[in-house]
């Protein structure tokens, strides 16, 4: 069974301050949900929740760090006393770290880790009781087109992305097996435009201005706006995986096709672009 509608379902998104997380939040009270939105980015919050408030939707707004398991389920406890439900989660917070692992630090990792992979199970394991007693809710995580392939200088963002694709089509099966009224979407964007390589971290030896600039004006194809109504539908729809943007469906194919020879091709190719 899937949501079939937006219209007065209560929406949970992270990493709703900018972005795709923004995007989402505008589309899904355009469409007559209720929202509890969250950000690390007390400033970036504020705008979402003004720009939701526009087309009358009924939001509330928490400052939450999702890589701190305790915030997360104090949000998920703050939800439900003030809604009464959950319909729909979209654990889409996420940061990237760019460089060779070589010269990454531990701090690097597990920042990455922490909000990428760690975030995503805990938006998961506060909210998934409540889902299930909803009696028809959705789950959706975003991965990443690096979820499917893996591309050199983002051996960290590749480890979360990746591990949420499994974590999350495992899960799937699980909510299959038990009977659990829940659907489970697992999202992989292409270059959108948003602001992650800008406030991403980057390694010592590598130029952050440059490969933020290769991001935003080369890579960056899509927009959020145009990035939300495809995760929305195929999240209504109750799709297990949703590919967004034609680079995403382009390299998965690409892989699916060339098996691990295509990571050969990547080491040949990706340094005229990223060097």
């Amino acid at each position: 069974m899937s949501l079939e509608s937006l219209h007065d379902k209560v929406v949970v998104i992270s990493g709703a301050g900018s972005g795709i997380g923004r995007a989402l939040a505008r589309q899904a009270a355009e469409q007559g949900a209720l929202l509890a939105l969250s950000d690390w980015n007390p400033d970036g919050l504020a705008e979402t929740v003004e720009i939701v408030k526009a087309h009358g939707a009924e939001v509330r707004s928490d400052v939450v760090d999702v890589s701190d398991r305790a915030a997360v389920a104090q949000w998920a406890t703050d939800v439900v006393g003030q809604f009464g439900r959950v319909n729909l989660v979209v654990n889409n917070a996420g940061v990237s770290v760019t460089g060779d692992f070589e010269e990454m630090t531990y701090d690097d990792f597990d920042w990455i880790v922490g909000v990428n992979l760690h975030g995503v199970i805990h938006g998961t394991k506060e909210f998934l009781p409540h889902l299930i007693a909803s009696g028809n809710g959705a789950l959706v995580n975003i991965s990443s087109l690096f979820g499917l392939i893996s591309m050199p200088g983002q051996s960290a963002y590749n480890a979360t992305k990746y591990a949420v694709r499994g974590f999350t089509e495992a899960l799937r099966e699980e909510m299959l097996i038990n009977g659990r009224p829940v659907t489970v979407t697992c999202v992989h964007p292409g270059g959108i435009k948003t602001g992650i390589a800008r406030h991403g971290r980057t390694t010592a030896g590598e130029d952050h201005a440059k490969l933020t600039s290769l991001f935003e004006e080369k890579l960056a194809r899509m927009s959020a706006d145009k990035a939300a109504e495809i995760i929305l539908k195929g999240t209504v729809a109750g799709k297990a995986r949703v590919l967004v943007g034609a680079d995403a469906h382009l390299m998965h194919h690409f892989a699916k096709l060339t098996g691990s020879r295509y990571q050969d091709v990547v080491a040949r190719v990706a340094p005229r672009f990223t060097r």
